[in-house]
């Protein structure tokens, strides 16, 4: 076989495989340009010391469902908020425990409970106002780490590659229906053990006419 025939065949080769990738690329973008949506309600994470102190010593949280993001889970256990204004009884508690304890509620929850709202993301918790949380066999008292959560879309570095956003983003979402419209300031958490899906509360959902079966698409 003489050089120039060697050479064609492996621009064609190259040729092949790109076009193989690219028909791939497309085939996963088609795939996850309708985002699924998650619709959270006011909860807690809470770190081992405050866990022991609100359940008792060596106490451990009962899984009773897997959540979408890899290794989160609902527990049975619940906890009562307690703020200057009233209480608000039966916050579910999240899992696993986490470095330190956190308390995520809606805008609504924070005139009820008599504190400022602050829109964070989860784990940004300076600047944000503490509470009283009580349970079956004591109380704690945080004094930071009450937020409202910032949307958010979560995702795997590669998902990301292919939807054009890094870790860090912000972008706007639109969602189609009767109630129907688009959210602006909607950041991308891209990493390795995230599972796809757009995180909103129940209050951002309501306004929109949003349910578990809805799909959202991002228009930067």
């Amino acid at each position: 076989m003489s050089t120039g025939v060697a050479n064609v065949e492996e621009v064609l080769k190259l040729l092949l495989e790109t076009v193989k990738s690219n028909a791939a690329k497309n085939e996963v973008k088609a795939n996850i340009s309708e985002i699924p949506v998650g619709i959270s309600n006011r909860h807690v994470h809470l770190s081992e010391k405050d866990l022991e102190c609100l359940f008792g010593k060596g106490y451990e949280l009962t899984r009773i469902k897997d959540l979408s993001q890899p290794g989160q889970y609902a527990c049975k256990e619940v906890v009562t908020l307690c703020g200057p204004r009233g209480p608000i009884e039966k916050v579910r508690i999240l899992g696993p425990v986490r470095s330190k304890s956190q308390v995520e509620v809606l805008a609504g929850d924070c005139r009820k409970l008599g504190i400022s709202s602050h829109v964070k993301l989860s784990g940004d918790l300076a600047g944000t106002p503490g509470i009283t949380i009580v349970g079956p066999k004591g109380t704690v008292q945080i004094s930071e780490g009450v937020m409202v959560a910032q949307r958010h879309i979560h995702m795997t570095p590669e998902e990301a590659k292919v939807l054009g956003v890094c870790d860090g983003d912000i972008v706007s979402i639109k969602i189609d229906g009767l109630r129907g419209g688009v959210f602006n300031n909607v950041a991308i958490r891209a990493n390795d053990t995230s599972g796809l899906e757009c995180h909103l509360d129940v209050e951002e959902a309501n306004a929109m006419g949003i349910n578990p079966k809805s799909k959202i698409t991002i228009v930067k």
